[in-house]
């Protein structure tokens, strides 16, 4: 079985480098995807070329991005039958409560605002690597491989 696939649209390199840091420290092995902008966010999830690119389990979204915002790579998710039951956690600095509230109306999962310290994103990150993507029952009737088909890749 493969393990269930992150996709993290981030790009700011600092914060991508924590990430990726703070899931290894949370011994959350899962293979991460990196899109550095919002266009390539949906280049990998929606790209023709490659008809059997699996899907990943988890979305960690950031709202500020070039080329296509946040906001519209969530409403492109949600709009597809391929991808709207993905989990998508947004995960930004942006505490303004009109994005989250736009970001809960477009369908996100979860809205977390960055912790400023290390310690603190580790911890945020740690309980959402575990929480989605081994707590959570994801639905089995969807036709994306994230649909509970792939065993987690989470070291206790």
């Amino acid at each position: 079985m493969r393990a269930r696939r992150i996709l993290l649209v981030e790009d700011n390199q600092d914060d991508e480098a924590l990430t990726l840091r703070a899931l290894q420290k949370s011994n959350i092995l899962n293979e991460v995807t990196v899109a550095r902008d919002g266009a390539e966010a949906l280049d990998r999830l929606f790209a023709d070329d490659d008809a059997d690119r699996a899907l990943p389990a988890l979305i960690l979204l950031d709202l500020k991005l070039p080329k296509v915002d946040g906001f519209e790579v969530l409403h492109r998710i949600r709009a597809d039958e391929r991808t709207r039951l993905i989990p998508v956690v947004i995960l930004t600095s942006s505490g303004q409560e009109e994005d989250i509230l736009a970001g809960y109306a477009g369908g996100a999962n979860a809205f977390v605002r960055k912790p400023v310290a290390f310690s603190g994103f580790a911890d945020a990150v740690r309980a959402l690597g575990m929480f989605w993507l081994l707590i959570n029952e994801p639905p089995r009737d969807v036709t994306s491989p994230a649909a509970g088909r792939d065993a987690p890749a989470v070291m206790p």
